[in-house]
């Protein structure tokens, strides 16, 4: 994986080492042609991996339902397997994977090293070209071997799809718990598929919209501790927070630009208007960028930085306009029936993500940058703010359903769609870097 590139790399906590494990360069007769309009999942084969007991069951586990939650395989019920691998390290049989139409094979094992870490491997099989596609080793404490299977997932999808993964990534979001007129609020965080959550705020002031780094385990949310809002920075890891300023006209929170230098973010100003703001981190000078008698809101950066993309009912209705990051060059790029709201930029650069209220029903589309080519991915009666995976192929945005807000994903063909697991109402995802 392109992230790694040491021998031995120290992310957070965990140890992961690297060694290949004879890849061969030869071309792979298996591959998903992701930019095709009808993708067919592929069928794959992943084992249990050999040594570990239930933690090497528990590994493939999350390696299956990653690869399956993407919508582009199909993992095969093991309960059609013929061969029992016994030996990970050793060529399987691969006419006992093509009799059950497995297309590809994972194989793997797990084991503990003599100071306490748990050491995991896995390989990839071309089961019809009988051959081995990619192959890793990596070395983690007990407390991080989900992010281990998220990363072998990873490895994964990227060999046999071109593109990069984004299991290995977290999700920060609102908890949201109680009666409908008195909801807890809590921000917190979680991995992309719903495990491991911890709480970053206590619940006695209400918080909204976080927004990450994008190339920092950080965020920024609001919080109205004092009764007024105010915008904080706060460090995941390490918990220390920052306060960047007081923002009692704030309509839209901010966003960081691509070099986590700055954010943007709407402000009501006395003149009455709602106007876009630059604010610069270290020095906090803040430059403005709309000046227009109407409501301009919801800014959100391209990911080279050059441009903005905003929402603003000058036109006599909300709709998506583009902006250079200067504040020039204002254009409208919708023209659809309808109500437009909370414009992201893909982080490949190519659509933008939106929110469209039409005919009493909300919906979550994507659009070019230009404002063609809009498609309508998910509606609901009630759902809003997408936020984009890194790589740029799935959504999640939440849904009112049964009383309260929670979770849902997309990806761009708009024809996988699935839930995301919380334990309460949850709302306002916003989706992380890959970890690193």
């Amino acid at each position: 994986m392109k992230r790694f590139f040491a021998t031995l790399l120290m992310i957070g906590t965990v140890a992961i080492g690297l060694s290949g494990l004879a890849t061969l360069p030869a071309k792979a007769l298996v591959e998903i042609d992701v930019n095709k309009g009808n993708i067919e999942p592929l069928p794959i084969a992943i084992t249990d991996f050999q040594g570990g007991d239930a933690l090497g069951a528990e590994i493939s586990g999350i390696v299956s339902a990653d690869l399956k939650r993407s919508g582009l395989f199909a993992p095969i019920d093991k309960s059609a397997f013929i061969e029992k691998i016994s030996n990970p390290d050793a060529s399987p049989r691969f006419d006992d994977w093509k009799v059950i139409n497995a297309q590809a094979l994972v194989t793997g094992s797990v084991g503990k090293e003599a100071d306490g870490r748990i050491r995991a491997q896995y390989r990839l099989w071309d089961t019809f070209a009988g051959q081995q596609l990619s192959g890793e080793q990596f070395f983690a404490n007990d407390a991080n071997t989900r992010r281990v299977a998220h990363i072998i997932a990873d490895a994964i999808y990227e060999r046999l799809t071109g593109e990069k993964g984004y299991f290995d990534t977290r999700v920060v979001f609102i908890d949201e718990s109680g009666a409908k007129n008195a909801r807890k609020k809590r921000l917190a965080i979680m991995d992309q598929d719903g495990a491991n959550v911890r709480y970053l705020s206590d619940g006695r002031a209400i918080v909204l919209t976080p927004r990450f780094s994008p190339n920092r385990q950080e965020i920024t949310y609001m919080s109205y501790e004092s009764g007024q809002p105010k915008v904080y920075l706060l460090q995941i890891e390490t918990g220390q927070r920052e306060l960047v300023g007081n923002f009692p006209g704030m309509t839209f929170a901010p966003r960081f630009s691509p070099d986590g230098q700055k954010v943007i973010m709407s402000l009501l100003r006395d003149d009455g208007n709602s106007n876009i703001f630059a604010m610069h981190l270290r020095s906090r000078a803040t430059t403005r960028l709309t000046n227009s008698a109407a409501i301009d809101t919801s800014p959100s950066y391209s990911p080279d930085g050059s441009k903005v993309v905003f929402t603003s009912d000058r036109g006599g209705r909300a709709q998506i306009y583009v902006m250079g990051a200067d504040g020039s060059g204002q254009t409208r790029i919708s023209f659809g029936d309808g109500v437009y709201s909370t414009p992201v930029w893909s982080p490949r650069g190519d659509l933008i993500a939106f929110t469209k209220q039409t005919g009493g029903e909300f919906q979550i589309g994507v659009m070019r940058t230009d404002g063609s080519g809009e498609r309508i991915l998910s509606t609901g009666f009630q759902q809003e703010g997408p936020t984009w995976a890194p790589n740029g192929r799935v959504l999640m945005f939440f849904r009112d359903s049964n009383g309260g807000p929670k979770l849902v994903s997309v990806d761009l063909t708009g024809r996988n769609e699935q839930p995301i697991p919380t334990a309460n109402f949850a709302s306002d995802p916003a989706w992380s870097p890959l970890l690193e």
